[in-house]
């Protein structure tokens, strides 16, 4: 049985036959898809940066001095001490 022959021509959203549910649409062509995106969503950004903030910066920070100070430390590591050879000729 061939998948075309049970859905009948039928689009993938009109499957199933639902009743006593009253569902509305508006077109998407009425829609204004970026209505308030700059007078309700800029402020709406800037609010939520600042209360989540102080909240993820400081493990960043933190996980920063720690990678800077392992890797000063692994450099400092690499190099040679001078004293060890100050008697070779």
């Amino acid at each position: 049985m061939r998948l075309t022959s049970i859905l009948n021509g039928a689009h993938f959203g009109n499957l199933a036959k639902v009743h006593g549910i009253v569902t509305y649409k508006l077109s998407p062509f009425e829609q204004r898809a970026f209505a308030g995106a700059i007078s309700k969503g800029v402020p709406n950004m800037i609010r939520r940066f600042r209360s989540n903030v102080f909240i993820v910066a400081p493990p960043f920070i933190v996980g920063y001095l720690i990678y800077d100070l392992t890797e000063r430390k692994h450099a400092s590591l690499l190099r040679k001490n001078p004293a060890d050879y100050e008697n070779d000729e």
